[in-house]
């Protein structure tokens, strides 16, 4: 770790939150900022090369925890048997999809204790989810000149890369 990492790191989160609390206070469009992109904003940040800070894995990992939230507020309300399950079922989904992003399993639970509705689906966690995406790519790799480690296409590379031998070929 360099020495200026954690002040970079904090820097960029604390002006990445910004951003999105300024939209949400200035836009009449709608809320950007729910209470999990605080956690998301410090794992694109500090994890920026974990399989948790890929940009499917942020966006779809909060899409889908926010609608099986949504779902069992509109059909269950709120309960310990609705909490605990919505939770475990947005990380069952996230693992067999493999869209795994941790923050996103608090979705369920801000959408039952917040009681929200479809709308939320939308503004903030759509809208706030590419913002975040946007802007961490954009100063992870311009401003923090951090490259993107991609271990799928690294894999998948060195084994085109590999020499063909006898033993390779008679498959």
């Amino acid at each position: 770790m360099k020495i200026f990492d954690p002040l970079y790191n904090g820097l960029s989160v604390a002006f990445v939150i910004c951003v999105l609390s300024v939209l949400t206070f200035n836009s009449s469009v709608g809320v950007w900022l729910t209470f999990s992109f605080g956690s998301t904003a410090l794992i694109l940040f500090v994890f920026h090369d974990s399989e948790f800070s890929k940009a499917k894995n942020v966006f779809f990992g909060h899409l889908v925890s926010i609608i099986i939230g949504i779902l069992f507020n509109q059909y269950m309300g709120i309960s310990a048997i609705s909490l605990g399950l919505s939770v475990g079922l947005s990380v069952t989904l996230m693992m067999y999809l493999k869209i795994v992003h941790p923050p996103a399993a608090a979705n369920p639970l801000i959408a039952l204790f917040a009681d929200v509705s479809y709308d939320f689906i939308l503004f903030p966690v759509v809208s706030g989810c590419v913002v975040l995406i946007v802007l961490s790519s954009f100063i992870n790799r311009t401003i923090l000149g951090r490259k993107p480690t991609n271990l799928t296409l690294q894999s998948k590379y060195s084994k085109s890369k590999r020499k063909r031998t006898r033993k390779n070929t008679e498959v």
